[in-house]
C-alpha cells in the first residue's frame, strides 16, 4: 500500500523549540549584553558541569571548535593527523586550516567507528595528533584510542558532536582525553542555532582556546607582557573571531536544562527501530559497544544489498517520496573532489567505502512522536518488501 499521501514530510532531524527557550532569549534581547557577557560564562559552567570537564569554551560553531582545538593541541605544518573517513568533512578540514595533512585510518565494520588497529597502521614519525569521531553519537573505543595515544606522545581531540549526553564506561563523553568539541546545530541534541564548544581538563589548553576565539587577544593582566594603562590588552596570536554571543548561550542554557528529556526520547525512539529491523535479514541494526551509552544523534541502516534486487539510491528515493527524510551519513571525506585533488584517491578505507554504499540514515529527533516513528517503520519495512529476491 502507498502511503504516501497519510503523512507531511519527516526530517532526518531537526530542533525543538519552546517558549522557555524563546524567553530566555527575549530576556538576553531586553538586557545589556547581546555578546561577550554573562549567559556566555552561565553556558560554560553548565555545560563543563554536564559533561564531567573542568573547563568548557563556548564557540560559534562545531566547525571553529575543532579548529581552535587544533590550534591550542599545536598542530601545525608538515604534522599528521589520524582521523576518520566516515564523517563531515570539517573533521579533516581542521586540519588543512593549520598546514596539517589528514591520514585517514579505517573503520570497525560493527560499530563504525575509526579502528584503533587500523589508528596504529598510519602513525608515523610525523602524527601529532588523533581525532576520534563519536559516529553517530557511538562512543569509539576510547580506551585502546587513549592508550595509543600515551604509546606516542599524541594528542587525542575527539569530535563529540554527535554525542552530547554519550556515555563511555560510565562517564559522559566531554571529560576523557585531551579535548573534545561539540557542534549545536538545530540537528543536534540541543541547539544555539548556530554554535560549538570545546571541554578540557587542561587549564593550558583552556587559556589558548579562550584567546584563539577573540583574535588571539587579552586584557588578563597576568598574562600581558607588558602593561601601558587599564585600557591596555595584547594580541598574542592569531587567532580568529570566533565568539558565540548571548543570545546564543542564552538558548543554549535553557536547552541543556532539557537535554536528559531529548536524551530519553532518543533513545526510546531508536529503540522502537532496532526492535522493528533487528529481525529483517535484509538489513543491519546499529552496533552497540560493550560499555557505552549513545546518544543516537542517528540512526543508521545497513542493507544487505546483495539480499535486494536495488541499489541504495531506489530505497531512498522511494522512502523520501513517501515524505520520510531519510538522508546518508557520510560520503568518505576523501571522495570530495577538494581531496582527490590533494591526492587521495579511492581504495584507502575498503570497510568506509563499502558502508557509504549501503546506509540510509533514519528520521530521529526529540519532537518525533511515537506515530511518525511507527509510520517511518512501516514504510521502511514496505518498501523493502518490494525488493527482497
Amino acid at each position: 500500500m502507498d502511503k504516501k499521501a497519510e503523512k507531511k514530510f519527516i526530517p532526518y532531524g531537526r530542533q525543538w523549540i519552546d517558549e522557555d527557550d524563546i524567553n530566555a532569549v527575549v530576556q538576553v534581547l531586553k538586557g545589556d549584553y547581546l555578546t561577550t557577557g554573562p549567559k556566555i560564562k552561565e553556558f560554560e559552567e553548565n555545560l563543563a558541569q554536564y559533561t564531567g570537564a573542568k573547563y568548557a569554551v563556548a564557540i560559534s560553531n562545531g566547525t571553529a571548535a575543532l579548529h581552535a582545538a587544533c590550534f591550542a593541541a599545536g598542530i601545525k605544518e608538515g604534522d599528521e593527523v589520524i582521523t576518520t573517513p566516515i564523517t563531515f568533512a570539517a573533521s579533516a578540514n581542521c586540519l588543512l586550516y593549520m598546514g596539517a595533512k589528514p591520514v585517514f585510518a579505517d573503520i570497525d565494520p560493527d560499530t563504525y567507528n575509526i579502528n584503533p588497529k587500523e589508528i596504529r597502521k598510519k602513525i608515523t614519525e610525523k602524527t601529532k595528533a588523533i581525532i576520534p569521531v563519536h559516529f553517530t553519537g557511538q562512543p569509539c573505543d576510547m580506551d585502546e584510542i587513549l592508550r595509543i595515544a600515551e604509546e606516542y606522545n599524541l594528542v587525542v581531540i575527539e569530535d563529540g558532536a554527535h554525542a552530547l549526553g554519550a556515555e563511555y564506561k560510565g562517564k559522559k563523553i566531554g571529560g576523557l582525553s585531551d579535548m573534545t568539541t561539540f557542534s549545536f546545530h538545530p540537528v543536534k541534541h540541543i541547539t544555539t542555532g548556530e554554535g560549538g564548544a570545546i571541554t578540557t581538563n587542561s587549564e593550558e589548553l583552556y587559556k589558548k582556546l579562550t584567546l584563539f576565539r577573540t583574535h588571539g587577544i587579552t586584557r588578563e593582566k597576568e598574562d600581558l607582557t607588558e602593561n601601558h594603562g587599564p585600557w591596555y590588552y595584547e594580541q598574542q596570536y592569531l587567532g580568529y573571531n570566533y565568539r558565540i554571543t548571548d543570545i546564543q548561550a542564552a538558548l543554549g542554557v535553557s536547552q541543556l536544562k532539557k537535554s536528559d528529556r531529548f536524551l530519553k526520547l532518543r533513545r526510546d525512539y531508536a529503540k522502537l527501530y532496532t526492535e522493528a529491523f533487528e529481525s529483517i535479514n535484509e538489513v543491519v541494526v546499529p552496533y552497540q559497544l560493550d560499555g557505552t551509552n549513545s546518544s543516537w544523534h542517528l540512526y543508521i541502516l545497513k542493507f544487505k544489498l546483495e539480499r535486494l534486487n536495488c541499489d541504495r539510491k531506489k530505497i531512498f528515493e522511494e522512502l523520501q517520496a513517501r515524505g520520510i527524510g531519510v538522508n546518508v551519513h557520510y560520503i568518505p571525506v576523501y571522495y570530495h573532489p577538494f581531496y582527490r585533488q590533494l591526492g587521495y584517491k579511492k581504495g584507502l578505507c575498503p570497510h568506509a567505502e563499502d558502508l557509504y554504499e549501503r546506509i540510509i540514515t533514519l528520521p530521529l529527533f526529540p519532537k518525533m512522536e511515537k506515530e511518525d516513528v511507527l509510520y517511518v517503520i512501516s514504510n521502511v519495512k514496505d518498501v523493502l518488501q518490494k525488493h527482497i529476491i
